[in-house]
């Protein structure tokens, strides 16, 4: 964690009181991060998303949109088949839940209507609104092409960057799993992971432990695994 630079946090002037608990001491105005803290939080959220994959047929859904998180999001995201945002978290995803679902179900068409030889029939006009829509819709649906129902948990890389997210999943009765550096409010989290959010060897490291816990319950999970979103602890 040392070498990945877990324990850097921001200057005093970004700091959040509520995550005073988790800084060991401060360096060149700089917050150091107890390590001890962080891996108590890691090691509560590995067993918690260990457990919530073993029984039930929930999913984690992924969100990490700032540029140095977004492919290492997509990446251990897809490694273990969960759904993911990277690029720009659509307001009401999780609490207007309906909507979103069209909107996949739209681009899911347009995208089979592009393939087929139907779009012989339309104008370079309509083809290039057809591109376009296709793109924009892409942008912020790409890893959620596949969703169907709530996720059962959130995992957020970088909780005072996605406090959309996160205020979502709270009004939804989500259970929320995030990276908290010390700027975020841990208090809005059911497992804070207490963390550097910035450095992309932060965050490749602590994304690699969810996603491998996620992985080691995937493997438990029953044939007829209970369906209810996880209680929060």
């Amino acid at each position: 964690m040392l070498e990945a630079g877990v324990h850097f946090g921001h200057e005093r002037s970004k700091r959040n009181p509520k995550m005073e608990p988790y800084v060991f001491l401060r360096r060149n105005r700089v917050a150091i991060i107890d390590l001890e803290k962080t891996q108590e939080g890691l090691i509560a959220a590995a067993t918690f998303v260990e457990r919530l994959m073993a029984k039930t047929t929930g999913e984690v859904l992924f969100v990490g949109t700032k540029r140095q998180a977004r492919e290492i999001v997509r990446r251990h995201a897809e490694s273990v088949k969960m759904p993911y945002v990277t690029k720009r978290w659509l307001g009401g995803t999780l609490t207007n839940f309906a909507t979103i679902q069209k909107s996949i179900e739209k681009l899911d068409e347009l995208k089979k209507q592009q393939e087929s030889s139907s779009i012989e029939k339309l104008t370079k006009k309509e083809r290039a609104v057809m591109r376009k829509e296709i793109g924009r819709l892409e942008e912020v649906l790409e890893g959620m092409m596949n969703v169907r129902k709530l996720p059962a948990a959130l995992f957020v890389v970088g909780a005072q960057d996605e406090k959309l997210a996160v205020r979502e999943a709270r009004r939804a009765g989500i259970p929320i799993i995030g990276i908290a550096d010390t700027n975020a409010n841990p208090d809005l989290l059911d497992y804070a992971i207490p963390a550097n959010d910035d450095a992309v060897r932060s965050l490749d490291m602590l994304v690699d432990v969810i996603a491998q816990a996620i992985a080691a319950g995937l493997k438990h999970r029953p044939k007829e695994p209970t369906p209810e979103v996880a209680e929060k602890k």
